[in-house]
This record gives structure tokens, sequence and C-alpha cells, in this order.
């Protein structure tokens, strides 16, 4: 699901709950929100559900602030990992109150209905999980917190983003998969430690690795080895997880590469020549850059950008 609300007028709001009921349904309903809030309510999100379990980003240009008594039992965990703005959990200062910062994670049970509150440009990832499965694993708290970029939460993530992607198209056993595969996640950020030889876990640990080497192709240390350790993961259940993607680690960076150094031949300004592409993009000389780019693309460097070059009047 995805929705906007760009008017002052509440309308945006009005839009935004009706998308909401019409794809996540009455099992996950919305709290009631402030006027203050829907007056200028801004918000972009996309949601999917699979069985007793609902998967929402939210992108908040304004601020959001529920409002008024909320009664009812919800007995639910929920997660929380929010990369910018901060999301706060109970009213202002309640003993329970709880804010979820920019970069940080909460997995809560929620045993009766809690106000939250948002700063305007919030970016969050909200995951409802069945409490029976989470609830005895998170301790007298009922809470575990920390950093967003832990392993346990990357690929739990990782997992989350393939499930908007595919859920669609799944047969009944693949949707059951899926959603067995997000509480064996849940369950690992709970436990703060992930069983990567389990083999129904290798899709997600395939995208968190493909995610992280994507932000950091230029790093000189970039390897499965480095993968590896970033995501806690043994290098051999790595590479066993990429293998069954028919294509292994090293050649997923090395094309990952070439394709970022194909993008920048055709920059209309500012292009590097072929050696400092090469240094940038981490291979050894422009030799070994040349070869492995007329490779993958059937023309060297030069040729390629003289190929993709405006046409001189």
């Amino acid at each position: 699901m995805s929705g906007s609300g760009t008017k002052a007028d509440g309308s945006g709001f009005d839009a935004f709950r009706s998308g909401w009921e019409a794809e996540i349904g009455d099992g996950f309903p919305l709290p009631t929100f402030s006027p203050a809030t829907t007056r200028d309510f801004r918000v972009r999100s996309r949601a999917t559900t699979v069985g007793d379990v609902a998967v929402t980003d939210l992108h908040g240009a304004s601020a959001i602030r529920t409002e008024g008594p909320l009664d009812g039992v919800e007995d639910q965990v929920r997660m929380y990992v929010v990369q910018h703005g901060s999301w706060t959990l109970g009213a202002p200062l309640a003993r329970a109150e709880q804010t979820v910062a920019a970069g940080q994670f909460l997995l809560r049970h929620i045993g009766r209905l809690l106000h939250f509150e948002t700063v305007p440009d919030t970016r969050a990832k909200v995951l409802v999980l069945p409490a029976a499965m989470l609830k005895p694993l998170l301790g007298r708290r009922q809470s575990v917190s920390g950093p967003a970029d832990s392993a346990e939460v990357r690929l739990l993530v990782a997992h989350a983003n393939m499930m908007y992607d595919t859920v669609a198209d799944l047969a009944p056993a693949g949707v059951q998969a899926a959603h067995s595969t997000l509480i064996e996640l849940a369950k690992a950020v709970a436990r703060r430690r992930i069983d990567d030889a389990e083999p129904q876990l290798a899709p997600a640990l395939v995208r968190a690795a493909k995610d992280l080497a994507d932000s950091r192709l230029a790093d000189p240390e970039l390897s499965g080895t480095m993968l590896a350790r970033e995501l806690n993961v043994s290098v051999r259940n790595l590479q066993r997880a990429f293998a069954a993607t028919g294509e292994p680690v090293t050649a997923y960076i090395r094309r990952r590469r070439l394709e970022e150094a194909r993008l920048a031949l055709t920059a209309p300004t500012g292009r590097l020549s072929v050696s400092e592409l090469a240094a940038h993009w981490q291979f050894a000389d422009s030799s070994h850059f040349i070869r492995a780019f007329k490779k993958l693309y059937g023309r060297t460097p030069t040729e390629y950008a003289r190929s993709v070059a405006p046409p001189r009047n």
C-alpha cells in the first residue's frame, strides 16, 4: 500500500486511513489521531501483511500524534526501526514512555494500546508481530533495544523489504515460509544472535549482504570477509548463501562496481578518466579494470563512453 497526504484540510489523512483499512484490514486498527496533526497530515507509507504479521514503512513529513483515551488490550509485539527523526511511545511524562531515536530499534511487547508521537520528517519501519512467539524472549522489561545496524536487525529489515516485492506472487507454502522466516529473524533480534547456518535465513542473509555491499562499494576493505564480520556470520555460511543464487559474493561486488563505473562514464560533466575510475572502484590497476569492463559489457570503457556520447553539433 502506498498513500500520501499533501493537503492541510485533513483530506490527506482521510485518504491514508482509507488506504490503510483497505490494505491492512481490521486486525491492525489505527488509533485516533490528534486534530492538530490530521489538519496538516503529510505521510507516505507502504504496508503488507502475512498472516498475523504486518510490515509498514512510513515517512511522515509532518508530525504525527495520537490523542484521547486508548482503551483495549492489544497483546502484540511491535518493532520500530527508525532511520530518521524519532518515534515516542507512551503518554508524555508517563513512566513507560520510550523514545526510539534515529539509527535505533525497539522491540517491545504492547499489552495495552499506547499513545505515540513522531517529530516531522520521521522515517521508520514498524512491524506488528504475534506476542505468543516473542514475548517470552523479551525478558523482565518486555523490550529489547539497540542500534538499527546490528546484524540481526539488518537481516530482519532485508527480509521485510523482500516481502514487499515477492509476497503477492507466492504460493501458500511460500507465504508460510516468508512468515516463518520473519518470526525467526524477530527471535534473533530478541536473543541478539543469529543462527547463520539455518538454511531458511539464507535469502535474507544474501539481501542484507547486498544492501551493505551497495552502500560501501568504494570502500577498499569491502570483501566477503568484511560483510561476514559486519553481519556476524561465518564467511563459509555467507558464501554458501550466495552460492544458492549462482553468483559468488566476490563476483557480486565486482559486478556492482563495474555497473557504477559504467554509469559514471555516462555523466554529462565531471567524468573521471579510466585510471581514476579504476582507482575509485578499487581495481588493482587500469588494465584489470579495462579487462573486467570489456568482459561484462563487450567494450572497453573508452569505447563505451564514445558510444553513449551525445553527437556534436
